[in-house]
């Protein structure tokens, strides 16, 4: 029973993959993502201590409204958007390196013991004797080394939407881009928990100021395709002991 469900899994998504043979990836609907949906729907209304200022005269340029030449343009509220900066470089190097040594030897002869000795080497065979009746020799030692070197690089930026504003005040935000050159699809997904403060008053926010920080950079289409194992050689990777 099981290689039959095996067998038609394996099926179901052969068809899958043989569907997107001589066509380009299909870009997923914006208005399925988070971000659509937290444009088109309002938020909770602002407390009152956060609620915009009534200008006194619509005109002024002196408003604190978000429309006026001096207000606030940082995104603060349920479906506004703010750029997020990736710029990773990390780099790590550890090294370990240990080593042991232990020698030693014992002796112990019987040169003469009431003539018996030489009495014994006389019938014992040829080469053998009785003056270095025990010897014992020992030595050990080990060696161990070990490093670690890991380098990582990524420079990108994404615009990200507020798709929920918490009971404390944190931004929920998420990203999503995709480019499709050619044949293969460049997926960026971003999302995670910010702070208003944090953002700056270009808009702008860094990788590393997101809580909860998911940061997923990948693709599909037909080089990602011979990139990746066959099912048949993952399945025999995972059941294969040897």
């Amino acid at each position: 029973m099981k290689k039959i469900i095996l067998f038609a899994l394996i099926s179901v998504t052969a068809c899958a993959r043989l569907e997107n043979v001589g066509q380009e990836p299909e870009f997923s609907p914006p208005q399925a993502t988070q971000e659509h949906t937290a444009m088109m729907t309002p938020g909770l209304p602002l407390a009152a201590d956060t609620a915009p200022i009534t200008p006194a005269a619509p005109a002024s340029l002196w408003s604190g409204t978000r429309g006026s030449l001096l207000g606030e343009r940082r995104a603060a509220i349920r479906g506004d958007i703010m750029t997020v900066v990736i710029e990773i470089d990390d780099r790590a190097e550890i090294s370990n390196s240990s080593a042991r040594s232990r020698a030693g030897s014992e002796q112990m002869s019987v040169p003469s013991l009431f003539g018996i000795p030489q009495r014994i080497d006389e019938n014992l065979p040829e080469g053998a004797s009785m003056s270095a009746a025990v010897g014992l020799n020992s030595s050990s030692s080990s060696s161990g080394d070990g490093s670690v070197s890991r380098n990582e690089k990524l420079t990108l930026r994404v615009a990200a939407t507020i798709v929920d504003v918490l009971p404390n005040g944190v931004l929920s935000i998420s990203g999503s881009q995709e480019v499709r050159v050619n044949f293969e699809m460049r997926e960026l997904l971003v999302t995670g928990y910010v702070r208003p403060e944090d953002i700056s008053r270009q808009n702008e926010i860094t990788y590393d100021k997101i809580a909860s920080a998911r940061i997923s950079y990948g693709g599909s289409g037909q080089i990602t395709d011979m990139q990746q194992p066959r099912y048949g050689q993952q399945v025999a990777d995972i059941i294969l002991p040897f």
